[in-house]
């Protein structure tokens, strides 16, 4: 029984620390697939057109076992240019056991969102929800170019929704057990890229 006690107090540090292992992992390739990905996945394709902005987040680990935590590097873009990059960081308490990894895009609908976003002290409230893209999605890379794409019926996908606050955030999830997974608490800081 002592045994039992002792693995289930270093349980959470060992699942957040596999978590966040996993987001550091970000190559420069990985924000062009990831792009491609949402660019493709019904609903959110058309906030590329509609939006001021984006931020993307090819990988964002979170992991906990009663108390948990996420993170998350980003890349910001204005019209499809490359303006600055963020790290978003998350505290959760609550019913949750396991790890996962996920891909964000957060939409900005105007300037002012996005000078909200940039601020540095940007965090979602508690009533902020994400569009998870449920299902499967791949990315493959050759040399007839980069194809993408989402997979599944109107019973595992959902990838409609609408801005919230003048921002709109889709999830694409990468794998992994999490019994709760929520955007409401992340915050963002923001280093600008030259001028914009």
């Amino acid at each position: 029984m002592k045994h039992i006690a002792q693995i289930l107090g270093i349980a959470p540090a060992l699942l957040l620390a596999a978590g966040l292992a996993h987001a550091g992992n970000t190559g420069a390739g990985k924000y062009s697939e990831t792009i491609e990905l949402f660019r493709n996945a019904g609903g959110s394709a058309a906030f590329f057109h509609n939006s001021y902005g984006y931020a993307v987040f090819p990988t964002v680990g979170e992991g906990g076992f009663g108390v948990g935590g996420a993170f998350g590097k980003g890349r910001v873009y204005v019209h499809g240019r490359l303006v600055g990059d963020t790290t978003m960081s998350q505290l959760s308490v609550g019913f949750q056991a396991g790890g996962k990894a996920y891909s964000q895009i957060i939409f900005f609908e105007d300037k002012h969102a996005l000078d909200q976003f940039e601020s540095g002290k940007f965090e979602f409230a508690a009533g902020a929800s994400a569009v998870a893209v449920t299902a499967g999605a791949s990315v493959s890379a050759g040399t007839n170019g980069t194809s993408s794409g989402a997979s599944g019926g109107q019973k595992n996908a959902t990838t409609s929704g609408g801005y919230q606050s003048g921002m709109a955030v889709f999830t694409i999830a990468k794998g992994g057990l999490m019994y709760a997974a929520a955007i409401a608490g992340q915050k963002f800081s923001y280093t600008p890229r030259g001028g914009k």
